[in-house]
């Protein structure tokens, strides 16, 4: 017999328990007053897929899960992977009138980080301004760095294949050149084209662990993320950013982000745009 799975209940000590973990592992800022319930309702799902029965019996199975997977899963379900083909647009207008020409009349050389890319709709964005914007991307050196410390997103944004309704926001013209029919009957969807692929390396990648990349960037991406994070964390991400960049090198942030309250040494541009 399958007994009924009875909501767990989940007690302020619990809480405060989940959050110090998920703090200290990737710094998002839980906090008791307006998060308790969101996160009771959503790792309710994995304990009843696990087959667990409370929160405590929840945490001592993260705690001994040495692979980290389950802490992976943990993480991406109390964040929203909310993204989109040209989310804020204003950026990629930004880079494609101003940055890109100039790295390219410089340098022919431009690299780029798209730092919580979520599943891929950023990078790929990043992808068609450049090959739009640049003459012989193929015959340069020219790269995007797509990080995110989600597995499943990366494994999704990897495989670049995306429901119709997704693609929506990408012009008419940039679909017909980028996209293919991947699945014609009911969801349409399409994949990504092989020429934007090759612009990308994908990564898995924990923004307050040590970064292997070698860098420096020409632009950073890492929009609608700080907001998640303290104070604190937001303030030691900028500067290691301010680090990971190119004297000129500009950071991009979410429209519903600032830098203001932070002590920092970049300039601002417009909304959004820090160059250092």
């Amino acid at each position: 017999m399958i007994r009924d799975f009875q909501q767990p209940t989940l007690s302020d000590e619990e809480f405060k328990r989940i959050a110090a973990l998920v703090h200290e592992f990737c710094g998002i800022n839980l906090t008791l007053a307006r998060q308790k319930e969101l996160l009771k309702s959503r790792l309710s799902k994995r304990l009843r897929a696990l087959g667990l029965r409370s929160f405590e019996d929840y945490l001592t199975y993260v705690q001994k899960d040495t692979s980290y997977q389950e802490f992976g899963i943990m993480i991406d379900v109390l964040t929203t992977n909310k993204t989109s083909f040209f989310r804020e647009p204003q950026h990629f207008v930004y880079l494609s009138r101003h940055v890109l020409p100039s790295l390219w009349a410089a340098t022919h050389k431009v690299r780029i980080w798209s730092a919580g890319c979520s599943s891929g709709e950023e990078p790929y964005t990043l992808a068609m301004v450049l090959r739009e914007t640049l003459a012989d991307v193929d015959g340069a050196d020219v790269r995007v760095l797509a990080t995110d410390i989600s597995p499943t997103v990366l494994e999704k944004a990897r495989a670049g294949v995306y429901e119709e309704s997704v693609v929506e926001s990408v012009p008419s013209g940039l679909l017909q050149k980028y996209f293919t029919v991947a699945q014609p009957t009911r969801p349409r969807a399409l994949r990504v084209n092989d020429s934007l692929r090759r612009l990308i390396r994908w990564a898995q990648l924990n923004l307050m662990e040590p970064w292997p990349m070698q860098g420096p960037f020409d632009v950073i991406l890492c929009r609608n993320v700080m907001f998640y994070f303290d104070q604190p964390t937001r303030h030691g991400l900028v500067q290691r950013f301010w680090q990971a960049l190119k004297p000129g090198g500009y950071l991009l942030i979410g429209h519903a982000e600032s830098l203001t309250g932070l002590s920092h040494e970049f300039r601002y541009v417009q909304p959004a745009t820090y160059q250092k």
